[in-house]
């Protein structure tokens, strides 16, 4: 990961923040609460420091988005809305700041407070939190909200209602929530719940809602038009309720911002190119550097930016859906990563100008350790060992290719383990014990085309394998549709992962997940070992126990060969037009749904 762009003393602060964990018991309300010692910044801050304070308001832009979408309700499982919206439309009690691991500051709370234990936390409403209708925003809400989204809402919702043990209002504007589960993250969690309108819903069919029936919001945007499919259109609120608060200082600065849909990626950049969008990522460093040469660019009417980070390398790939045979077999799955000829494919694609994904806390203090587990890392993981995948302990890399097209190397690991697990190559093609050969499909949305690159190159390898894999485009709403039901055999996997890892693994890799559709859990991992280490990061109580269990969860995780893994992302890659810009100081998480555009403005000064 490209770091050198920090000056040296940012990055030991920033993970210092991490490294030296410590709790800090808050025996009153504060300003904030953070999971690692104390919040960086005052109760009297005046704003987040990767904002400009001085941005001015005003201006118009247009983001584009691939596939479509049929729903604008994006806190339940039915249908796909636009991505976006959240961040846009609606608020939850506390804030994140994206410049320190995890530290929630007030939002729709003005205090937040909690025993040392968090066994309870109690927030306390800012006097005149208003919805956009310009509705009083109360305790009421908020205790519907969650009992509203914990029982009608998106799957990944439940986790959390499902370790409340009661919510009661405890005064005008005040609201105690109490836990059945000793997890210390659970508080801050609880502050981050987006809270909905109780006089919207009541007595309504939430999870079936129909696209018309937009969920009300307090947030800075409304939506003022749509076209289903096609496009979104938001409208910064001019009576926002909480445009003078220190945390929204400098943030949501656009008068405007329309969210065009693109069938898919190559569509989507031309119509960039032709000045109908106003910025899009780059998620290929060969792209960047071979096709972003057109007139607007020389000109100097399109800007590219390169924003790095501080983020572990999550995990971006072709995952295996272990619900399913053969992929039940780690064998097979080891044999399925030998034959993907990573080498030759990065060189094809991005001129290998990036880096594999080693692990899915790589590039971070987080992500495991070459070598055998040692220390810390080892004590949680031997009473589990005989549940472990192969190289767990022992230590587990990526196979490496010469970078040939042929991967021979490769293609003789993958034919091994295929062979030691009771598969024959016969006229040509991979059998299975009964005589039948094997077949899969790798499933794709239509608008990923760098996806379905890799996947053309990928079919080469498994051809001289004898194994007849196709590769299956669907749109949108189906891939969705699908991959929430786990219907598939291979699909594409993208999982972003933070500084402050927590509740969240249960819902992408927990046995809990497994079966429950909708879930993240898309491999289907149902590992004992998992479990445990995602316990051991959440029950620690100071750095070394943290980063041991993280690192540990890791090895788990990886040796489990569930996904492909592509290339790291470490650094973000934005064109935009000139007007677009943004501050000097960025976040250690660097690009994100809540930084490009929330605290950017425009400028049509030049």
């Amino acid at each position: 990961m490209a770091l050198d762009n920090f000056p040296r003393t940012r990055t030991f602060v920033a993970l210092s923040s991490l490294i030296l964990w410590g709790f800090a018991a808050q025996a009153e309300p504060e300003h904030a609460i953070a999971m690692y010692g104390a919040p960086a910044l005052p109760a009297d801050f005046t704003h987040l420091p990767y904002t400009n304070p001085d941005a001015p308001k005003g201006g118009a832009i247009t983001l584009g988005n691939t596939g479509g979408f049929d729903s604008l309700n994006p806190f339940v499982r039915k249908g796909t809305s636009p991505w976006q919206l959240p961040h846009f439309t609606h608020e939850t009690l506390m804030g994140r700041s994206w410049d320190e691991p995890f530290t929630l500051y007030g939002l729709l709370a003005e205090s937040v407070e909690t025993d040392e234990e968090r066994t309870w936390v109690e927030f306390t409403l800012r006097e005149g939190t208003k919805f956009s209708d310009g509705s009083p925003l109360t305790v009421d809400d908020v205790i519907f909200s969650f009992e509203m989204l914990g029982t009608q809402g998106h799957p990944r919702y439940l986790s959390l209602y499902g370790q409340i043990d009661s919510i009661e209002k405890t005064g005008p504007r005040a609201v105690k929530i109490t836990f059945n589960t000793p997890n210390r993250e659970l508080a801050l969690l609880a502050g981050l719940r987006p809270v909905l309108s109780k006089a919207q819903w009541e007595g309504r069919d939430f999870a079936n809602a129909p696209i018309q029936e937009i969920p009300l919001g307090s947030g800075p945007y409304t939506i003022t038009g749509y076209e289903g499919g096609r496009y979104v259109q938001l409208t910064r609120n001019p009576d926002y309720w909480g445009k003078d608060l220190a945390f929204r200082a400098g943030t949501h600065n656009y008068d405007s911002i329309k969210l065009d849909f693109y069938g898919d990626a190559k569509v989507l950049f031309e119509g960039f190119k032709a000045g109908e969008v106003s910025a899009v990522r780059e998620f290929n460093a060969e792209v960047w550097n071979s096709q972003y040469d057109f007139p607007a660019v020389t000109r100097g009417d399109i800007v590219k930016s390169v924003i790095p980070h501080q983020k572990p390398s999550g995990m971006t790939g072709f995952v295996m859906n272990t619900r399913r045979a053969p992929f039940d077999d780690w064998r097979v799955r080891d044999a399925l990563i030998q034959a993907f000829n990573f080498e030759y494919i990065n060189d094809t694609l991005t001129g290998s100008s990036q880096p594999r994904i080693s692990s899915y806390f790589s590039n971070s203090v987080l992500g495991k350790e070459d070598g055998p587990a040692q220390g810390r890392v080892a004590d949680l993981l031997l009473p589990y060992q005989d549940t472990l995948p192969n190289g767990t302990i022992e230590g587990y890399a990526l196979p490496v290719s010469d970078g040939s097209a042929r991967n021979r190397a490769g293609i003789r690991a993958a034919m091994a383990q295929f062979e030691a697990a009771g598969y024959m190559v016969k006229d040509g093609a991979m059998m299975r014990g009964d005589g039948t050969p094997v077949s899969f499909t790798i499933l794709i949305a239509k608008g990923s085309t760098e996806d379905i690159a890799i996947a053309d190159l990928y079919l080469r390898g498994l051809n001289r394998l004898g194994i007849a894999a196709t590769i299956e485009t669907v749109d949108d709403a189906q891939f969705f549709s699908r991959t929430g039901e786990f219907d598939f055999d291979i699909t594409t996997f993208r999982r972003s992962l933070s500084l402050s890892p927590g509740n969240e693994q249960k819902f992408y890799w927990g046995s809990d997940a497994a079966d429950q559709q909708g879930s993240r859990n898309l491999m289907g991992a149902r590992n004992p070992a998992i479990d445990a280490m995602i316990d051991a990061m959440l029950n620690a109580r100071d750095s070394a126990d943290f980063i041991a269990a993280t690192r540990a969860l890791d090895r788990v995780l990886t040796a489990g060969r569930y996904v492909i893994p592509f290339w790291a992302y470490t650094d973000g890659r934005i064109a935009h037009v000139r007007e677009m810009k943004y501050p000097d100081t960025l976040p250690i998480y660097g690009d994100g749904a809540q930084w490009m555009p929330e605290v950017w403005w425009w400028d049509a000064s030049e």
